[in-house]
């Protein structure tokens, strides 16, 4: 096989991989990476953790990948989250497997994952460069022949592979250069968003709430038709904006079609218990507190901090004793414990986004190699491609994946 000289624009996981993987194939490489070290987005993903894959099947990782997922059939069929599994393990690095499907290091250190990326680049020789901040990608007769650095530095390639990333989180770097550089050379990009986001709500109540996080509950998303757009089962956190956690974040990227407006969430505090019930619970509660004021009355069914503001939204007057509270208002409160209302005005910033949804057009992209189709020898990985997914490992196996698939057709 001919040797080339290949460049990879950024370090993040889909960089790493396809520098790596060029390498291993006899090619030179060259990783560049603007910040001082590589992984930083990597090091903070999974709180710290490390989310590497899910243990899906290729399906599952398609339908878990509601932006563009059948782009990805042949990256995920070239190198699918099994094979990552055993490319780490074959680096030494054991892994587990948790809700959900979700994998994770054994050691639940995001610094082990990224140090074993580390030693597969040195055992491939990748030359990385750090503080290498790419201005363009130079094109000769429309092939990528090429990068111009910031301070004017010229360095000639055969292949440039861009895994510049998105736009979410750019203090580790992901501040939208990748954009830029495709556009120069003909490449269509599709709006940004934020995906995977925590969302912001109209009611001044939810500050009142600020830090309460719920498990076990169910959460409804319906548009101004009533319409339900989006429902999931899981944890979900208050926040002094709005609201967050898990199923929030998952909502988020079916709420990218309302541009995050006119929806309304439900949250179920009791999912377990119809209204029917729900009601013969509450009625318990309030014969063990007849005497007592209702203020006091709802200790045993929610969390302490939910009382004040479920006591002013029921409408019903906290110091009324229980058993003056008529059936009326307590099937008010049962309804209001299972359909518990916020109002969401727009999602918190794309920088604070997970994930950014849109970018390079796949289109222009060949699915089979992550080829440019106007640039020879220009290939895409990663979150630059128009391509997003939920949370659970599968944007990171899409970075791997991509990354492995530009690393091996360069």
């Amino acid at each position: 096989m001919n040797t080339k000289d290949v460049i990879v624009v950024g370090g993040g996981p889909a960089g790493i991989m396809a520098a790596g993987i060029a390498a291993h194939r006899g090619n030179n490489v060259v990783l560049l990476e603007k910040n001082d070290r590589l992984g930083k987005k990597l090091l903070i993903s999974g709180k710290g953790r490390c989310n590497i894959t899910n243990a899906a099947d290729i399906e599952g990782l398609i339908e878990n990948t509601p932006g563009n997922g059948n782009f990805l059939y042949s990256a995920f069929y070239t190198f699918s989250n099994q094979d990552l599994i055993s490319f780490f393990n074959e680096l030494g690095l054991e892994t587990k497997v948790e809700r959900g499907g979700r994998i994770f290091p054994v050691s639940d250190s995001s610094r082990d994952v990224l140090a074993a990326l580390m030693r597969f680049l040195d055992k491939n020789k990748v030359k990385i460069n750090t503080g290498a901040n790419v201005k363009r990608i130079v094109e000769k007769d429309g092939s990528a022949a090429g990068v111009e650095l910031a301070d004017g530095t010229l360095l000639e390639a055969e292949s440039v592979i861009l895994a510049a990333g998105g736009m979410s989180y750019p203090g580790t770097g992901s501040t939208g250069d990748g954009y830029e550089m495709a556009k120069r050379l003909g490449h269509s990009i599709t709006p940004l968003k934020p995906s995977l986001v925590s969302l912001v709500a109209k009611e001044e109540w939810v500050k009142d709430l600020q830090g309460l996080s719920l498990k076990n509950v169910s959460v409804s998303f319906k548009n101004s038709n009533g319409k339900e757009v989006f429902s999931d089962f899981g944890e979900m956190l208050f926040t002094h904006f709005g609201v967050s956690g898990p199923v929030i974040l998952s909502a988020s990227r079916h709420l990218l079609a309302y541009d995050f407006k006119d929806v309304s969430l439900f949250i179920d505090l009791k999912p377990a218990l119809s209204e029917e019930k729900l009601d013969e619970r509450v009625q318990r509660d309030f014969d063990k507190t007849s005497r007592k004021q209702f203020k006091n009355s709802l200790d045993e069914l929610l969390p302490q901090k939910l009382i004040p503001v479920i006591i002013e939204l029921s409408g019903i007057d906290q110091h009324k004793p229980v058993h003056q509270i008529t059936r009326e208002e307590r099937k008010r409160l049962v309804s209001l414990l299972k359909h518990l209302e916020v109002t969401i005005i727009s999602a918190r910033p794309i920088k604070e986004a997970i994930v950014t949804a849109g970018g390079v057009r796949i289109n222009e992209i060949n699915p089979s190699t992550m080829e440019s189709k106007k640039i020879k020898g220009l290939y895409f990985a990663g979150e630059i491609i128009d391509v997003d997914a939920y949370t659970g490992g599968f944007n990171l196996t899409i970075a791997f994946s991509t990354g492995y698939l530009a690393g091996t057709s360069c």
